[in-house]
């Protein structure tokens, strides 16, 4: 009865921390996987949120195993993170096309109802 005891006193211990090691394994996974998709270069911008809520703004520079370099795009000042360290990777890549899709779009919208506007002013006379 005392080595039941003992063995499921055991296993309530060490279930959470199980879950916790599997948890921070599929993070680095998913931060890895992040960075890769972004690639590597000037191009490859991007906003890393660190575990302690610290934030690093720059594009990835190189990208390695345990680890990758971030550089500052004002200062060019290199900043070394390691996976096991990263929260999030938000993707800072300029949106061209929907910006120019959206612009577009307002530019459209503001000539057609000009044109609506002024048919109805020139029947009303």
């Amino acid at each position: 009865m005392k080595k039941l005891s003992f063995l499921m006193t055991l296993v309530l211990i060490l279930l959470p921390i199980a879950h916790v090691v599997a948890q921070t394994q599929t993070n680095i996974e998913k931060a890895k996987k992040n960075v890769a998709r972004l690639g590597v270069g000037s191009k490859a911008k991007a906003t890393i949120t660190r575990n302690d809520g610290t934030k690093v703004k720059g594009y990835v520079y190189s990208a390695g195993d345990e680890d990758f370099v971030i550089r500052d795009r004002n200062t060019d000042a290199p900043a070394t993170v390691r996976y096991a360290d990263v929260k999030n990777v938000d993707d800072n890549r300029d949106h061209r096309n929907a910006k120019l899709a959206v612009l577009f779009v307002g530019i459209g919208a503001a000539i057609t109802l000009a044109a609506v506007f002024g048919a109805i002013a020139a029947n009303e006379r």
